[in-house]
């Protein structure tokens, strides 16, 4: 499994240029994330760790997601995804986190649907959650390195934006330095 180099270069650089963290919580991808992340160059610099919780029990017990919820859903859903982004993010003290859930081969409880709801969070706020359908006869595995790829350019575009807002902001507090100072 080769992952774009160019994608986690750029996603290394921007975290290693703003000095923050990610981790990823896991349950569809089931650790492609995680190897993804692995891969980039000075990934011990920027990535904290993550973790697979493929069952409700463990989403419970390990990202405090509620029981009787998740028992709902079958742990797929949008507020269970943000749920595991915001507590694998306080568990592995990261700046940013990514939450995977949903379906790699179609099922009687996801409507013989393939689907994934992936969720960002960033300073302790989602900032970012979607959900991504493929094709019902995609290969469990060919889905897992497909969401894998989608997010991490889902994520790329997230790191700009935050990148952009940043940059605007140090520009209006050097403006009203100037300001301040004439």
């Amino acid at each position: 499994m080769e992952f774009h180099k160019n994608l986690l270069e750029y996603i290394s650089q921007s975290l290693m240029t703003a000095d923050e963290t990610i981790a990823v919580a896991e349950c569809v991808t089931s650790g492609c994330l995680q190897l993804a992340l692995s891969q980039m160059p000075n990934a011990p610099l920027v990535y904290q760790g993550g973790m697979t919780a493929y069952t409700l029990p463990m989403k419970v017990k390990l990202l405090n997601v509620d029981k009787e919820e998740a028992e709902v859903c079958d742990c797929v859903s949008e507020n269970i995804v943000e749920t595991m982004a915001l507590n694998v993010a306080k568990l592995y003290e990261a700046d940013w986190s990514i939450a995977t859930t949903g379906y790699c081969t179609p099922i009687r409880n996801s409507s013989y649907k393939i689907f994934a709801f992936f969720s960002f969070s960033y300073k302790g706020k989602i900032i970012y959650t979607n959900t991504l359908e493929l094709h019902p006869k995609t290969q469990a595995l060919n889905a897992q390195l497909y969401y894998t790829e989608f997010i991490l350019g889902c994520f790329k575009t997230e790191i700009n934006k935050n990148l952009e807002a940043k940059a605007k902001l140090g520009l209006k507090k050097n403006k009203d330095a100037r300001i301040k100072v004439s």
